[in-house]
Order: structure tokens, then sequence, then C-alpha cells
């Protein structure tokens, strides 16, 4: 079972704001997790591998 990366940390390390994390998740755009609205709050699961892919292979 993999990790979750939280929002913040997702942010940092592509250099955007967490904002931007969430709306990219909620929107299908960012391809590294998966966000779902529950009743009117969000959850968000970003993959560790798939972020890694995402900025390259610079993460350990």
């Amino acid at each position: 079972m993999s990790e979750n990366i939280k929002v913040s940390d997702a942010a940092k390390m592509i250099g955007k704001s967490e904002q931007f994390v969430r709306v990219g998740l909620q929107q299908k755009i960012l391809p590294f997790g998966t966000a779902v609205q529950l009743s009117s709050k969000w959850t968000y699961h970003i993959s560790p591998k798939l972020l890694n892919d995402y900025v390259g292979g610079e993460l350990k």
C-alpha cells in the first residue's frame, strides 16, 4: 500500500500553490492523484510514484 502525500507537500514539490494542486486534481488535469467530493468537502489522494514520475524522478 502506498503512502499518501499531502497537498501542501505536492505543491512545494512542483513549485505551485496548494490551490493549483487542488483544482488540478479536481478537474483531472494533474496526473498524479485523485480528488473526490464527499458532500461539500473534497478529499485528495496523491500517489508518491505518480508525483515522482511527474517531476521527472527527482523525489526520493
